[in-house]
């Protein structure tokens, strides 16, 4: 990976759960300062859940704040988009190779908000590939 600063984009549908679990965990672990994360929704979804929320907190996670919808000023900002979800269709980043940006796809399906369980599987799954993408770019 390019040495320097590098600003990383995580994303899913609605920006309330994956794309946020995905930048506060990658946030707590990345100790590289020209490593910058923030994350937004394919569309701007409705406010955080509660409850997801709160187990987020189980796992150390705080997530806060309002959600966000891409953008052409974050789409520009960003050299790597992660997409942290199943259901947002890469072509929609198809134009970022042409401008020398990366695209890494994750294809996490969303979780079953009803049950405690699969929220936290889907924090658990996030959390392991963000531990090897953070490795990966500070090689």
């Amino acid at each position: 990976m390019k040495r320097g600063k590098i600003n990383i984009l995580f994303v899913c549908r609605y920006n309330r759960f994956r794309s946020r679990i995905a930048e506060v965990y990658f946030k707590k672990i990345n100790k590289n300062k020209n490593i910058q994360i923030k994350s937004a929704g394919l569309f701007k979804g409705m406010p955080l859940n509660p409850k997801t929320v709160n187990i987020a907190k189980k796992f150390g996670l705080e997530i806060k704040g309002k959600v966000k919808g891409l953008s052409s000023r974050i789409m520009i900002w960003q050299d790597i988009t992660v997409v942290v979800a199943d259901d947002v269709p890469p072509k929609v980043f198809k134009k970022n190779k042409r401008y020398g940006k990366k695209v890494i796809i994750w294809k996490i399906k969303d979780a079953d908000y009803l049950s405690i369980e699969s929220i936290g599987k889907v924090i658990k799954k996030i959390m392991k590939k963000a531990d090897r993408l953070n490795e990966r770019l500070n090689k």
